[in-house]
């Protein structure tokens, strides 16, 4: 791991490089094209989108402060900060209904 690999505002570990998402903090299909966009781990990423539907994303969960608050989201952070950086799996869990 090199120092100057980016911290994952989530998870708060470092992000190795090309294990990265570009996470559009309101989504580009609610206005967000453009806005404020943050870097995370891809099982992360992956994580807030089979949790959060985009209206959920837009209305309530549009900063990381409020990402890891919401219940489903703090657990997973609490499994994967025991991870190393490099970790990547399938999200565990069931994946929300659409």
């Amino acid at each position: 791991m090199a120092n100057s690999d980016p911290i994952c505002p989530l998870c708060d570990r470092p992000i190795p490089e090309g294990r990265g998402s570009l996470h559009h903090l309101i989504p580009k299909l609610k206005g967000g094209k453009g806005g404020p966009t943050v870097l995370l781990h891809q099982i992360c990423h992956k994580e807030i989108h089979a949790t959060l539907t985009e209206a959920e994303l837009a209305r309530d969960f549009n900063s990381v402060d409020a990402l890891r608050t919401h219940p489903r989201l703090r657990k997973f952070l609490d499994w994967v900060r025991k991870r190393p950086p490099e970790f990547h799996s399938r999200v565990p869990g069931k994946r929300r209904g659409r």
